[in-house]
């Protein structure tokens, strides 16, 4: 489902899945916020559960237009500019995904793992155990926050985030407004019961005026099956209805204003993708120990992302990429400018050559798919040898993990006296062949710090 949410699609620059969810809400209104986008079915869990507590619990409320068209500008705005942090926190996608990696994916993980101890008491290995770790705080406490709001606004009030706050929620509801079908009220039928307003999630249906806001309907259909004299109805949109009106806010949408609304958006819109255009110039096996850091003049980027700036133009951090990711290398970066957006590090694991998950799930172009040939010869990085740390050299000892675990070759073994070859080996680093997978920097026995570690490029290059 995730290459076919709106705003990564949009900034892929996938044309047939933002046309074809635009048609969609065209012919049918925002099915999409109801059955497609994973944060709105969430939230209707939540709101469910609200109606448990207190049935009939709705009411209507004039559209908050002024914040809906700020939001969307500084959306737009902030995806022209490249200003990842703020994409990632209000697009819904990311929002919901940071939710489902930082609490859902460790539950999931501990579930596996309950099942593993187990079936290993009866001598099954049907399953087997998998870490579970902390990818990144300033991570799960962006997504706890995002969740407690979340959950107290759609118990209180239903689908206010959706039609205040979202970007994607304001861009589909112009188009909703000019759907093919949608809910009437039948004015001959109503009896004023209210009951449809008081169940209406998204506050948009005025019952005593007989009106709906269509730019707010996320076609739930609740008011139709709450209604007990039929008096609502999903129906053709006719060319002058007779038994129903169109309301946007507190005042009826002339027809020119809605054209402008249109046309507005989808310039926008358009704009935002025909910059993003010009940008497009586009696990390791090892038990986990007390490793650290290096800290890395350059932060390394996953193979796929061609350069730092490529994926901090199209990243939304939805976290699908570090949840996907075998081998424990993809976290959060926590750096302001890169904030949430994935960045590799080794401590856990190195990127394995014949994995190309990250890439594989990327929906917004920010990691472009890539096969397991284009993997060996990306380079993300090279190798730097720290002299101070290198056991041969510290505990007189012989070692050479880092260039028997060398994929490519990149790392051989040399006299550290060329005059006396009784003398330890030390490796040399060969920066023109090495592809950056930090598979000697996770295998370096040297603790807290390896002896050798990878410096990122800014820009990827083929070798």
């Amino acid at each position: 489902m995730a290459k076919i949410q709106f705003l990564p699609a949009l900034l892929a620059l996938n044309v047939g899945v933002v046309a074809g969810l635009i048609v969609l809400t065209l012919l049918f209104g925002r099915i999409y916020c109801s059955v497609i986008c994973p944060l709105g079915v969430m939230q209707d869990g939540f709101a469910w559960l609200g109606k448990k507590s207190k049935k009939n619990r709705y009411s209507y409320s004039p559209a908050k237009n002024i914040l809906r068209w700020i939001m969307l500008g500084l959306m737009a705005v902030a995806i022209i500019l490249g200003i990842g942090a703020f994409v990632a926190l209000f697009a819904p996608y990311s929002a919901y995904g940071r939710i489902a990696q930082s609490f859902l994916a460790p539950l999931w993980a501990w579930g596996n793992n309950l099942l593993a101890y187990w079936a290993e008491r009866r001598d099954s290995y049907a399953f087997y155990t998998v870490d579970v770790w902390m990818r990144g705080a300033v991570t799960m406490i962006v997504a706890g926050v995002t969740l407690v709001a979340l959950a107290i606004l759609a118990w209180r009030n239903g689908r206010t985030y959706c039609n205040t706050i979202c970007p994607v929620g304001t861009v589909l509801g112009f188009f909703s407004k000019y759907s093919l079908f949608r809910p009437v009220i039948d004015t001959k039928k109503c009896v004023n019961c209210g009951l449809c307003a008081r169940n209406c999630k998204a506050a948009c249906i005025d019952s005593k005026n007989h009106t709906i806001d269509y730019s707010r309907c996320v076609d739930c259909m609740d008011c139709i099956g709450k209604c007990h004299t039929h008096a609502i109805s999903y129906s053709l949109r006719t060319k002058h209805p007779k038994h129903s009106a169109e309301k946007t806010g507190d005042r009826v949408a002339a027809v020119d204003g809605g054209r402008r609304d249109f046309l507005t958006v989808t310039a926008l819109i358009g704009s935002a993708a025909a910059i993003k255009a010009q940008d497009k110039v586009d696990g390791g096996l090892a038990e986990i120990l007390d490793k650290k850091a290096p800290v890395r003049k350059t932060p390394i980027v996953p193979p796929g992302a061609q350069g730092i700036r490529n994926l901090t133009s199209h990243c939304t951090a939805c976290q699908l990429c570090v949840s996907a990711c075998p081998n424990g290398v993809l976290r959060p970066s926590t750096d302001l400018d890169r904030l949430m957006q994935p960045e590799s590090s080794y401590e856990r694991g190195y990127c394995r050559p014949e994995c190309t998950r990250c890439s594989d799930v990327c929906p917004a172009g920010a990691i472009k798919p890539i096969t397991v040939a284009d993997k060996s010869s990306i380079q993300i990085g090279h190798a730097v040898w720290v002299k101070e740390n290198c056991v041969p050299l510290t505990d007189g000892v012989e070692c050479g993990n880092c260039a028997r675990h060398c994929p490519v070759g990149a790392i051989q073994m040399v006299l550290s006296d060329p005059t006396n070859e009784e003398s330890v080996k030390i490796p040399v680093v060969n920066t023109e062949r090495c592809i950056g997978c930090g598979a000697c920097e996770n295998l370096c026995p040297a603790r807290p710090f390896s002896a050798i570690y990878v410096e990122g490029h800014e820009n990827h290059r083929t070798i």
